[in-house]
């Protein structure tokens, strides 16, 4: 597998974008997806660029049909997946639980669990048959085991809200900085590589030392 085909997940901005471009650097070819046309075909241009080989199509993981024309896209163009990233996930609406509703609940548990699942389901459709492949799911250190940790991106922002509190949430880990997109990017090329081959059903945490002790 010299020229892995990858397929990312909410990949338009913060990890997703980098993990695109780490992997672009790599050589790999790439389907990037998201729900913002304009800022996908922005990325995909600076994928090739790059020199990757690389296509956007627009999807949204909580439909299954959506989450099946992707990868089946995807296999159309390069011939298989071999490594998927699903980085697709939302902080949904802050504020306390007695001002959440169903809807709000089930926006938020559509992309960040169904969407998972539903995503998992199409890849391992095509991967089985090819007796080969790596899913890489991005999580957060919230759900107290998993990658990664407080990272410098939008989602951290809009769910900080201030600056004060992305300080508190800061101070609580104990490197005391955010990671960079690029380093929890580096390590989802490195799960996806052929020098993971043996790492099956690893948690990674990529959190400056949250998870530790």
């Amino acid at each position: 597998m010299s020229t892995p085909v990858v397929l990312i997940t909410g990949a338009l901005t913060g990890i997703g974008r980098a993990t695109a471009i780490a992997f672009a650097r790599e050589g790999a070819r790439i389907v990037i997806s998201g729900r913002r046309d304009e800022v996908g075909q922005k990325l995909v241009a600076e994928l090739r660029d790059i020199g990757a080989e690389a296509e956007y199509w627009r999807s949204d993981v909580r439909h299954d049909d959506d989450v099946r024309d992707l990868v089946d896209k995807t296999v159309k163009r390069f011939g298989r997946l071999d490594i998927a990233v699903n980085n697709a996930g939302t902080e949904g609406k802050a504020g306390p639980v007695t001002e959440q509703t169903a809807e709000s609940y089930a926006a938020t548990f559509d992309t960040n669990v169904l969407g998972v699942l539903l995503s998992m389901k199409h890849e391992l459709r095509v991967m089985l048959p090819l007796g080969s492949g790596s899913i890489v799911n991005v999580s957060s250190a919230y759900g107290s085991v998993g990658a990664p940790g407080a990272t410098d991106t939008g989602m951290l922002s809009r769910f900080s809200v201030t600056d004060e509190n992305k300080a508190a949430l800061v101070s609580t880990v104990p490197v005391k900085r955010t990671a960079t997109p690029d380093e929890i990017a580096n390590a989802i090329v490195f799960e996806g590589s052929t020098k993971a081959s043996y790492m099956t059903g690893a948690t990674i945490a990529v959190a400056g030392g949250m998870l530790a002790g």
